[in-house]
């Protein structure tokens, strides 16, 4: 058999693709962040169960209407920072053309847009917390007010956190000579992070808002 048989015919040993190592902390760390809400889910529904005619009484003072736009903006939000991950993959972090024509956008764009929709959302969450004072109920009023600022507290924290890294992932476009592999990674990591901000206000929207 030739040298050049037997090469053609060796057994090709097969690529091993490791998953990245940010990605992987990240989901990690993502997983601890989910832990931490499901204790504060618990302490709700416990405290709950101990005082219920307070938490009827309480929750009668929302404004289910408005809660509920606030939190579609949100979820628009992760809309718009999705379509800045599709741009992300494709290596495409600005626009092309005119900022009016959308079809252009790249991530940053896209990303832009989802940090001025997750602002508006604080906005609105600072506007019901100054109502909600008004109507009597403050963190230290009772039980409920404890409870009701502790969870959406924290998490509109995190929204905080999420804005910065927005503003984060924006800058290090920006400041990029070539928009590569890492930047993507960053980028979509960062996607995670505001995706499961959203679903754990999903969450809360319909323990706090929907069930009462």
């Amino acid at each position: 058999m030739s040298t050049a048989t037997a090469t053609s015919t060796a057994p090709v040993h097969p690529v091993v693709n490791r998953p990245n190592t940010t990605t992987v902390g990240f989901i990690v760390w993502l997983s601890s962040e989910l832990m931490f809400f499901a204790a504060l889910f618990a302490m709700y529904f416990t405290i709950r169960s101990v005082v219920p005619e307070m938490w009827e009484a309480e929750t009668a003072k929302h404004d289910v209407v408005f809660a509920s736009i606030n939190t579609t903006i949100l979820v628009l939000s992760s809309v718009t920072c999705q379509f800045g991950v599709f741009k992300a993959e494709h290596f495409k972090p600005r626009r092309t053309g005119s900022l009016l024509n959308i079809g252009s956008w790249g991530m940053v764009e896209w990303y832009y847009l989802s940090f001025i929709l997750g602002a508006i959302f604080i906005g609105g969450q600072v506007l019901e917390y100054a109502t909600l004072v008004s109507e009597g109920i403050a963190i230290n009023s009772n039980a409920y007010g404890s409870v009701f600022y502790l969870t959406t507290g924290f998490h509109g924290l995190h929204v905080l956190g999420g804005l910065l890294a927005f503003l984060l992932v924006i800058g290090r476009a920006h400041a990029a000579k070539r928009f590569g592999h890492r930047e993507a990674t960053f980028a979509i990591c960062m996607s995670y992070y505001w995706h499961f901000v959203d679903i754990v206000w999903v969450g809360l929207f319909f323990v706090i808002y929907i069930l009462m």
